[in-house]
């Protein structure tokens, strides 16, 4: 059985959707705490 055209479609722009090329998004929350622990070692 071969899938619709509208079907293959809608499956592969759902896996272009889902990609994370650069890795996970941070929150603000997670940036802060890494850019304190960064600063807390230089000094």
């Amino acid at each position: 059985m071969t899938q619709s055209k509208r079907q293959q479609e809608r499956q592969w722009k759902d896996r272009k959707q889902s990609q994370n090329p650069h890795g996970k998004v941070r929150s603000f929350e997670q940036l802060a705490e890494d850019s304190g622990k960064n600063e807390s070692e230089t000094k």
